[in-house]
C-alpha cells in the first residue's frame, strides 16, 4: 500500500510518518497484517510537481496540511479550502478514487467562540471532501480534532499543553487566566492509533451535538474514541509536580491510559539536555552507601544499597512494612529471624543469578557482603515510602 501524507512535516504528520515507517520496516510487530510500501511525504518545501505523481500512485491519502496561524486572514481559505480543492482535483484527474482522510478541527462547528475565519475555512474544506466523496464514490473520512498534545508539538503556537510543558520544563513562566477552563484533549498516540484504524477501514464514526462528539456506527464524521477533558488548573498542577520530581523523587500515579501518563510523557519530551539528568542524595559512611531512587504515590519506594566488602547491613525488623532485596552485583547472604525465636532463614544470592527475596514482616533481617574485595549492590523496594514520623523500623540483630 502506498500512502500519501500532506502536511507531513507538521506535528501530526511527523508522528504519523514515523509510525508508518516502523510498519514498513518491520519494526512494529503489532501490525504484521498491514503492508506499507511507499510513504509519499508532501509539505510546503516539497516540489509541487511531485504531488501529481503522488496523487496518481497513492492507495490512501492522509490530508493533514492546513493553515492555522497565517500572517493574513485570507490565507485561511487558501490553505484550508483551496489547497484541498487542488488535491481533490488531482485525484480526479488521475482517476484515483482511493480513500481520503481529512484533518479538520472542532472549530469547524462554527459555534460560539469557534466562529471565526479559521473555523469557516476548515468547514469549507469539509464540504469539498464530502462533495468529492458523493461525486466519485471514494470513501472519505473527516475528523474534527479537538486540542492535540504530545511529543514534537510546537510550543507557543496552537497548543496550550505544548506551551505549558515547554515553559515548565525550561523554567519559563506560564499564564493561566482562568484555571477552571476545561479543554478536550487528544493525545498524539491515540490519534495515530485511530489513523491506523482509518487506514485499515476500521475508523470510528460520529456525529456532533454542538461541539460534543457522539460516537455512532453510521456517523457522517469520524473521531478518535479516546480523549480527555481536563481543566487548565489540573494541567498546570500536574506539571508543577512533574517539575519537582527530581527533588521529591515522587512519581505520581500514572495508570495505563491515564491523562497523567500521557502528560508526563509529553512533559519529558520538552526537557532540555541539562535537565534530563539530576543528582541523587547518596547517604555514605564507612559501610558503603544508601540512595533513595524513586518514590511512588501509592506503591512504595525504590532504593539502591552498596555494601563494602565483608560488611553487614540491616539488623532491624518491621511490624507491617515489607521489602524486596534484589542483589544485582556481588554475592550476599540474607538472613531473617522471626522475632521471639531462634530459627534463622538463610538466603544465598548473587548478581550472577538475580533473584528477589522478601523481607518478611515480624522478622529481623540483614544482608552480608560475602566478598572480601568487591562491593555488593542491592536494589531494594519497600511497600511504603519512608516516614520519619512513623518509621516502623526497630533495631535487633539477627
Amino acid at each position: 500500500m502506498n500512502v500519501l501524507i500532506t502536511g507531513s512535516s507538521g506535528f501530526v504528520g511527523k508522528n504519523l510518518v514515523c509510525a508508518l515507517k516502523n510498519v514498513r520496516d518491520g519494526k512494529d510487530r503489532t501490525r504484521c497484517g498491514l503492508r506499507i510500501d511507499e510513504i509519499f511525504q508532501y509539505d510546503v518545501d516539497t516540489p509541487e510537481a511531485f504531488l501529481a505523481d503522488y496523487a496518481e500512485r497513492a492507495d490512501f491519502v492522509f490530508h493533514l496540511a492546513g493553515v492555522n496561524r497565517p500572517k493574513d486572514a485570507s490565507e485561511f481559505m487558501e490553505g484550508n479550502r483551496d489547497f484541498t480543492a487542488y488535491l481533490l482535483a488531482l485525484l480526479k484527474e488521475k482517476g484515483n478514487a482511493c480513500p481520503v482522510m481529512l484533518s479538520s478541527s472542532i472549530q469547524a462547528t462554527c459555534i460560539g467562540r469557534y466562529d471565526g475565519d479559521y473555523g469557516r475555512s476548515k468547514r469549507a474544506g469539509e464540504d469539498l471532501v464530502f462533495a468529492y466523496g458523493e461525486e466519485t464514490g471514494a470513501k472519505v473520512m473527516v475528523y474534527r480534532f479537538p486540542n492535540l498534545f504530545g511529543k514534537w508539538c510546537r510550543p507557543n503556537y496552537n497548543s496550550a499543553v505544548a506551551t505549558f510543558c515547554h515553559n515548565v520544563a525550561n523554567d519559563l513562566p506560564i499564564t493561566v487566566n482562568d484555571p477552571a477552563v476545561r479543554l478536550e484533549l487528544l493525545y498524539i498516540d491515540d490519534l495515530i492509533e485511530e489513523m491506523f484504524c482509518a487506514l485499515e477501514g476500521k475508523e470510528h464514526r460520529c456525529e456532533f451535538e454542538g461541539i460534543d462528539t457522539v460516537l455512532c456506527e453510521d456517523g457522517r464524521y469520524c473521531a478518535a474514541p479516546v480523549t480527555h477533558k481536563v481543566t487548565l488548573g489540573e494541567i498546570t498542577g500536574l506539571l508543577e509536580g512533574f517539575k519537582a520530581q527530581p527533588q521529591t523523587l515522587l512519581m505520581p500515579e500514572i495508570p495505563h491510559g491515564s491523562f497523567e501518563k500521557k502528560l508526563y510523557s509529553t512533559y519529558l519530551s520538552y526537557l532540555p539536555a541539562h535537565m534530563a539528568r539530576f543528582p541523587l542524595k547518596m547517604n555514605c559512611d564507612e559501610r558503603g552507601s544508601f540512595t533513595e531512587l524513586l518514590k511512588t504515590a501509592a506503591c512504595g519506594q525504590f532504593s539502591v544499597n552498596v555494601s563494602k566488602p565483608s560488611i553487614t547491613k540491616g539488623q532491624h525488623w518491621h511490624h507491617s512494612k515489607w521489602e524486596l532485596f534484589i542483589v544485582v552485583s556481588g554475592n550476599a547472604l540474607i538472613q531473617q529471624r522471626k522475632i521471639g525465636t531462634d530459627e534463622v532463614l538463610d538466603f544465598y544470592v548473587s548478581g550472577e543469578k538475580i533473584e528477589a527475596v522478601h523481607m518478611l514482616p515480624g522478622y529481623t533481617h540483614n544482608i552480608i557482603n560475602l566478598s572480601d574485595s568487591e562491593d555488593l549492590v542491592t536494589l531494594m523496594w519497600a511497600n511504603e515510602c519512608f516516614d520519619p514520623e512513623h518509621p516502623d523500623t526497630f533495631f535487633e540483630k539477627v
